[in-house]
């Protein structure tokens, strides 16, 4: 009964089957469109994941030891790199507890974020340089090669950004039209066990259905909250929307802080400001087990000193980030949600400053990580099985039609034999 008028059953009939074959079409055609950028995509993360852990187990001199005492400073660094290379500035350095400090040199007059460099791996206590290794403008390592598919598919950048940015939403579709398909109509054991279990003795066709169903089952959610995150990097209203959906508020626009330029060459020289910035960070985080800074470039006057410590090991959400004048050191500070610290943000900020760790599983520490190996795994694995579901099926059709016709060309062909009574009493 709707508004005192009994409801067609026919019609509802009608209206839940155009759904659902609506619901199919979505699914069939967006995975066939998508299927490869989402199977790169799903591989890319898989590799990605582990980057840090692969990193360590191929390069075993760049563990060492814990020791109780200070690291090398940031001008101590600059001046064992000086010796090695001394027409390169240094443009960051990185240190993770128990690993080498990773110093990156470059070309002091390009302006080019990527324009080729030195990365040198020293030991954090005795400046013993581990390895150096030179890049030609253009070469990345394997990870960073790793991370250009992920990110838009070895493709110029703003013709592989958007693709991968809406691909990923149209998975997220293709997740939910999933879902719908996959829910059983009836809840028996019948279709329990095919909804949940994967028949592994049953015929190769059986066997790809239900790993296609059955596993994209259990990934679902992990799936669906790694490519949400993911969206977060590319898809500028996406990021708004959920941002205040989350908090009320509207996201701020990150701007990068500047030094004030009429200060320039007044108070530090840029060692002695680097290092008194380094040793007021540090003596606000004495338990800090990693941190990242980049330094100042000298050849422009508005450049910053950034320093970033984290707390965690493996894990970003609860870093904390500061910036100062590479002139005066006095500590800049901006009202955006990146620059805020994770004790300070709201619930909604919290969510988007832990966005990353959720989508490379981090946020549950290594079980989270292998956990969004898995999840990534199948998602790559979604596609193809999917296509050969499709492949099989229309051209398993295709065949059968094909079989029936040439029967009933054959039975037309064979005219019915004609013998009169006295021929046949011959033939008796």
């Amino acid at each position: 009964m709707v508004n005192g008028t009994k409801q067609n059953p026919q019609k509802k009939k009608k209206t839940d089957s155009l759904f659902t074959r609506i619901n199919k079409w979505l699914h069939l055609w967006l995975g066939l469109v998508s299927g490869v950028i989402v199977l790169i995509v799903c591989i890319t993360a898989c590799i990605w994941v582990f980057n840090e852990e692969i990193t360590a187990l191929l390069e075993p001199e760049t563990k060492v030891e814990k020791q109780d005492k200070a690291v090398l400073t940031p001008a101590q660094l600059t001046t064992v790199a000086k010796d090695l290379y001394p027409n390169l500035a240094a443009s960051y350095a990185t240190y993770q507890q128990g690993r080498v400090i990773t110093l990156a040199l470059k070309d002091p007059k390009s302006k080019e974020r990527r324009s080729g460099g030195v990365t040198l791996k020293i030991n954090p206590y005795t400046g013993k340089v581990v390895s150096a290794v030179e890049r030609k403008k253009g070469e990345t390592d394997f990870f960073r090669f790793i991370l250009n598919g992920h990110r838009f598919l070895w493709m110029p950048y703003k013709i592989g950004r958007p693709i991968v940015n809406y691909g990923t939403m149209v998975f997220v579709v293709l997740l939910i039209t999933g879902m719908i398909w996959w829910y059983p109509k009836k809840w028996n054991k019948s279709t329990r066990d095919k909804s949940f279990k994967i028949k592994w003795g049953a015929s190769f066709k059986r066997l790809n259905l239900d790993i296609h169903n059955v596993l994209g089952f259990y990934s679902l959610l992990f799936l669906l909250a790694i490519a949400l995150t993911g969206m977060v990097y590319g898809i500028q209203w996406y990021s708004e929307g959920l941002y205040w959906v989350t908090t009320g508020e509207k996201l701020t626009e990150f701007k990068r802080l500047e030094s004030d330029s009429l200060q320039a060459n007044k108070f530090y020289t840029p060692e002695k400001a680097m290092d008194l910035a380094w040793q007021k960070v540090a003596a606000k985080h004495p338990k800090s087990i990693g941190f990242y800074y980049s330094f100042p470039d000298t050849s422009e006057a508005k450049s910053a000193i950034n320093i970033t410590v984290y707390p965690s090991a493996g894990q970003f959400y609860n870093n904390v980030g500061y910036t100062f004048d590479q002139h005066t050191l006095k500590e800049l500070k901006s009202d955006d949600i990146y620059s805020s610290s994770y004790a300070d943000a709201g619930a909604g900020g919290k969510i988007r400053k832990m966005n990353y760790d959720i989508h490379v599983g981090s946020i549950l520490g290594f079980p989270g990580k292998v956990l969004a190996f898995l999840a990534s795994l199948i998602g790559a694995s979604l596609p193809i099985t999917g296509f050969l579901i499709w492949y099989g099926r229309k051209f398993k059709k295709k065949g059968t039609k094909n079989t029936k016709l040439a029967q009933s060309a054959s039975i037309k062909e064979a005219k019915p034999l004609k013998i009169s009574k006295p021929e046949l009493q011959e033939t008796i």
